[in-house]
């Protein structure tokens, strides 16, 4: 049989192609970017997403299931997304005919959960949540170990965590906040399928249909990549209205997410974004009031939801670093340079990027955060 019969080779050719034009999402068009660095991360997050892609659709073994990071305060090749330096993410492919057994170890995490995705079509993003588990409803042993069950149905006698698995799910997505990650243990999680695996099988139709999807999976990604940074103010919005997310330097009004959504989501979290553009002599002085919750935090991006390892400089602060002022207030100040007030995170000299606030289990949406556009020499270097 000649290569040019195989299905497996025509889709390897189109993933190729596919990949010689994505870049063009971030060259060209209005949604190109500039300067050096916004390219180079372009380029980065075409190879760390071609990677995740394949680990998701080539190598994953619904049958033999394992927990496969997919961002990590240390991997520089798991930056994507929306990453944090605050957090450890894995998923599992999930095969929604079989019951699996998911346990582990909550180790130092602030906050942890797993939520199931639905995958409408091969390659497809989810556009709704299965369910989700999340550290307050599991019961812990004098260990701190846990445990749960995915099925189509509750196995007879459990009586423990039950999540009913949907004819399209797809993926558990796991979410480990720590207040420190260089000093706290990661959660340990663990999965095993409670049905006898099928024989390992590697045919030529399954490995077109997940080269295809990765390709799939990577022109929905590149979509929604990169972020728009906005405008610098009101005088060159050009009829923009409330849009304030257009506007650079600003937030958009915090929101929480429904259970049907695109992509991965957190149903238990509120999210709110924004954008900067900064001089090297200019800051962001930025005050939120947080709600009662588990977690927040607050985080540089680049224009491709990416941040960086937690050893390369402060990006984020979060409700365990944080300092807040006297009225219970956080006041933030961001700038391309490390500056000295106890709330500082830097953007490691990026000029423009994105920012990201989000808060677990809040007992209420936030309020917006308040945005001071000033001089660095004008920024507080003391909270108040």
């Amino acid at each position: 049989m000649s290569a040019e019969t195989w299905e497996s080779t025509q889709a390897w050719h189109e993933l190729l192609d596919g990949l010689k034009e994505l870049d063009q999402t971030f060259l060209a068009g209005d949604r190109a970017v500039s300067g050096e660095r916004a390219v180079v991360d372009g380029y980065r997050m075409l190879t760390t997403i071609l990677g995740v892609g394949l680990d998701t659709y080539l190598y994953a073994d619904p049958g033999r299931p394992v927990f496969v990071d997919t961002v990590t305060p240390f991997r520089r090749d798991r930056r994507w997304g929306g990453d944090n330096t605050d957090s450890y993410y894995a998923y599992v492919v999930l095969d929604p005919t079989r019951t699996y057994r998911v346990h582990g170890h909550r180790g130092d995490s602030a906050y942890f959960s797993i939520t199931i995705y639905n995958e409408p079509s091969p390659g497809a993003w989810s556009d709704r949540v299965i369910g989700v588990v999340n550290d307050s409803d599991l019961t812990f042993d004098a260990d701190g170990r846990f445990e749960m069950v995915f099925g189509p149905a509750r196995p007879e006698g459990y009586d423990g965590v039950f999540v009913e698995l949907a004819p399209d799910a797809a993926v558990a997505l796991t979410r480990d906040y720590q207040i420190d990650p260089l000093t706290g243990a990661r959660v340990q999680w663990d999965v095993e399928a409670l049905d006898e695996p099928d024989p390992v099988r590697r045919t030529d139709a399954d490995t077109a249909q997940a080269l295809r999807s990765t390709l799939s999976w990577m022109r929905t990604m590149f979509s929604i990549v990169p972020l728009a940074v906005g405008v610098r103010n009101d005088d060159e919005r050009h009829d923009l209205g409330h849009e304030i997310a257009q506007v650079a330097n600003t937030f958009g009004t915090p929101y929480q997410v429904p259970d049907f959504n695109f992509g991965w989501s957190a149903t238990d979290a509120c999210y709110s974004f924004g954008s900067y553009d900064l001089e090297p002599d200019e800051a962001l002085v930025v005050t939120h009031r947080p709600p009662t919750c588990r977690f927040w935090n607050v985080i540089v991006w680049n224009q491709f939801m990416a941040g960086h390892n937690v050893t390369d400089g402060r990006i984020s602060i979060n409700h365990g670093t944080a300092v807040p002022n006297a009225d219970g207030t956080v006041t933030t100040v961001i700038a391309r340079s490390q500056l000295a007030h106890p709330n500082a995170i830097s953007t490691l000299d990026q000029q423009a990027g994105n920012l990201a606030f989000r808060w677990f289990l809040a007992d209420a949406v936030p309020e917006p955060p308040v945005v001071s556009l000033v001089k660095i020499d004008e920024a507080p270097t003391t909270i108040s």
